[in-house]
């Protein structure tokens, strides 16, 4: 144990001082999740003429809330997983005694702390442009919405790096995450918050785990009505479900890759 903490530490490290190379990439990429910011606009504009349950200022919270959820929850894993299978580089890593899925958690774990002073200053020009919409949450509801936002990139990660497998037979992988992302896009929240969904579209929707990825977090940081167990259960439902998949696709595709040749 003391032997994996160690090797852990030392990856973190290593791929801080990675990421702190690529600063202005880095913020580019904070800045390229800013899809948020112009739904905001076209929703806060539609709820001026419409009745929508929500007000302007609950908007404008809602689209901030989900412009920083997914500053902490984006991922990558799956291209960086097929380049590695394709090129033959996934070899040297099956030859060090961890499992190669670590390299990728704290890769992207260095990068939410390299990305993290960009996301803090465009949250606070965000606030000097829209002063109204300055709000401070509870200590308890902040806690809750870290601990959330740890799942739901927990549940992207499993997910994505589940898809990520099908590598071991094909080459565009990646294929399968940007059809799966149609469905993120629009079911998640991203989009529009929940509650402008009609009820029985929702009801469904809450079933799958698209909500609990952006809306549900989102929603714990702005105050908006969120069945905290129920999205609990239903995160941990479905990561169980992927990460059972993803194990037995590893142990198949481990035996398919070195039945290529690595």
């Amino acid at each position: 144990m003391r032997r994996f903490i160690k090797s852990i530490n030392t990856l973190l490290v290593t791929y801080y001082a990675y990421m702190l190379e690529y600063r202005a990439e880095l913020a580019l990429w904070a800045l390229s999740n800013s899809l948020p910011f112009i739904l905001m606009g076209v929703w806060v504009q539609a709820s001026q003429s419409g009745q929508f349950g929500l007000q302007p200022i609950d908007l404008v919270r809602y689209f901030l809330a989900v412009f920083i959820v997914r500053q902490l929850t984006i991922v990558w894993v799956i291209w960086e997983f097929e380049k590695q299978v394709l090129q033959g580089k996934l070899s040297f890593q099956l030859l060090q005694p961890i499992d190669p899925v670590w390299h990728h958690v704290t890769s992207h774990i260095s990068e939410r702390l390299a990305r993290l002073p960009f996301g803090i200053g465009l949250v606070a020009l965000f606030f000097v442009i829209y002063p109204q919409s300055f709000w401070m949450p509870s200590f308890s509801r902040l806690l809750l919405f870290l601990l959330v936002c740890g799942l739901a990139f927990a549940l992207r990660f499993v997910i994505q790096y589940t898809f990520a497998m099908f590598a071991f037979w094909t080459e565009r992988a990646a294929a399968i995450e940007q059809f799966w992302f149609l469905f993120y896009l629009f079911l998640s929240g991203m989009i529009a918050p929940l509650e402008l969904f009609p009820e029985g579209v929702r009801e469904v929707i809450l079933w799958t785990p698209f909500p609990y990825l952006v809306n549900f977090p989102a929603a714990i940081l702005v105050g908006l009505p969120a069945d905290i167990g129920r999205g609990l259960l239903v995160m941990l439902g479905w990561g169980i479900v992927f990460f059972i998949a993803n194990r037995w696709l590893w142990r198949r595709g481990l035996k398919q890759y070195s039945g290529m040749g690595a």
